[in-house]
């Protein structure tokens, strides 16, 4: 595949050069969902599949890119003299994006690129391609560059390209998560401060299964800035008697004592599944370290609940997804992940049981909604960076 890659990337560029390779992975949040722009905790690890960027330096002021997933957008050219939005330029908006943050940074960038983008991750299923290619894309930059960025740089300067330039209000765990991952480990990061803290994800009787619905994820940015409006609206009525800067200041207690305040009852729904999705998170972990895999389980299924319920950014598919999976011996847990209305459940499932719950879950699913699933099942990897051994990982 590595040399596929790079022969694709001579005949599409018609190039002799030998591209550099660098490599950003996607994200898979165990749990803690829609809580990372309410100042909360979030659990998520890297993937062992991702984004491939093979990249080469030209001697002009040039950019051209081209992704093997999107074959029919072509080249997408643009200059560094002008790196404005453009709505043309589709998929290319993201790198273009991260190349324009560098810019502003005052980081001199003196010659364009060809740039091959391949992800082996499924786009609109909710495991963070978008992130993926902006870390892919800002460890590149940050190599031919010389610029030496760290890579908690590259992940708020990621982040500021999708809210900014792109228009997604993203919180910050999807660029973490990527930038940061570690093998074999996942990480609890705090939202708020960015404290986080790896905690080891060994899984020696169970595996991470991820479902994808093929539901296309339409209404996820829409209705992703309309929950962010929903949490703020509660926060100010609950500012006006609370000394708090985010809905992950608070305890259950507290919320239950204060709740009152949010005079909206779907704003009310939306700050309870804020805060007590927080503390879910805090007992999920220590749950895990203190190897109580069926507890973590009961706070993941607990948490697709509430984003069912109180947030209600789950649908038909989800639901169906995570039900067949709840119906299933040897699941320990299962439930949405990403931003919701399609994309993917996530699963741990025990591996003795992997093969009946690919049947199963697949027929159940099938019969409820009349589309087709995929499952992967993944491994745990590590963040972003070059690739330097004639791309292992592929």
């Amino acid at each position: 595949m590595s040399q596929d890659l790079k022969n694709s990337f001579q005949t599409i560029f018609d190039t002799s050069g030998s591209p550099r390779t660098f490599f950003a992975p996607g994200r898979v949040n165990l749990i803690g969902e829609h809580t990372d722009y309410n100042g909360g905790h979030v659990f998520p690890c890297a993937l062992s599949i991702g984004t491939y960027a093979l990249a080469e330096e030209r001697e002009d002021r040039k950019f051209r890119m081209y992704s093997l997933n999107f074959e029919n957008k072509g080249v997408i050219e643009f200059s560094l003299d002008d790196l404005s939005y453009e709505e043309a330029h589709d998929w290319a908006n993201y790198p273009k994006g991260v190349i324009k943050e560098f810019a502003d940074r005052g980081i001199s960038i003196k010659k364009g690129m060809n740039v091959l983008f391949y992800g082996n991750i499924p786009n609109g299923a909710g495991l963070s391609s978008s992130a993926s290619i902006e870390l892919a894309s800002a460890v590149l930059v940050n190599a031919f560059t010389n610029a030496d960025l760290p890579m908690i740089e590259m992940v708020k300067l990621s982040q500021h390209a999708e809210n900014e330039y792109i228009g997604v209000k993203s919180g910050i765990m999807d660029q973490f998560a990527i930038g940061m991952g570690k093998d074999q480990a996942a990480v609890l990061l705090n939202c708020q401060t960015l404290e986080y803290q790896y905690s080891p994800l060994e899984l020696p009787y169970s595996v991470i299964v991820i479902a994808n619905t093929n539901k296309r994820r339409t209404l996820a940015d829409s209705k992703y800035n309309e929950r962010r409006e929903e949490c703020e609206r509660a926060l100010k009525q609950l500012q006006s008697e609370l000394s708090i800067e985010y809905l992950g200041d608070l305890s259950e207690e507290a919320f239950l004592q204060h709740q009152h305040l949010i005079t909206n009852e779907t704003d009310r729904k939306r700050a309870r599944h804020a805060v007590l999705e927080n503390q879910r998170t805090i007992k999920a972990v220590q749950l895990l370290r203190a190897g109580d895999m069926e507890g973590f389980g009961k706070l993941m299924n607990e948490s697709h609940i509430s984003l069912r319920d109180d947030y209600e950014v789950t649908g038909e598919e989800l639901d169906a997804m995570a039900e067949a999976a709840w119906n299933e011996e040897g699941v320990i847990g299962s439930r949405m992940t990403g931003a919701g209305f399609g994309g993917c459940t996530v699963s741990i499932v025990k591996k003795s049981a992997v093969p009946s719950f690919l049947e199963n879950v697949k027929k159940q699913y099938k019969k409820k909604t009349a589309l087709e699933p995929e499952f992967y099942v993944v491994e745990v990897g590590s963040g972003a960076r070059e690739l330097t051994d004639d791309m292992e990982e592929l």
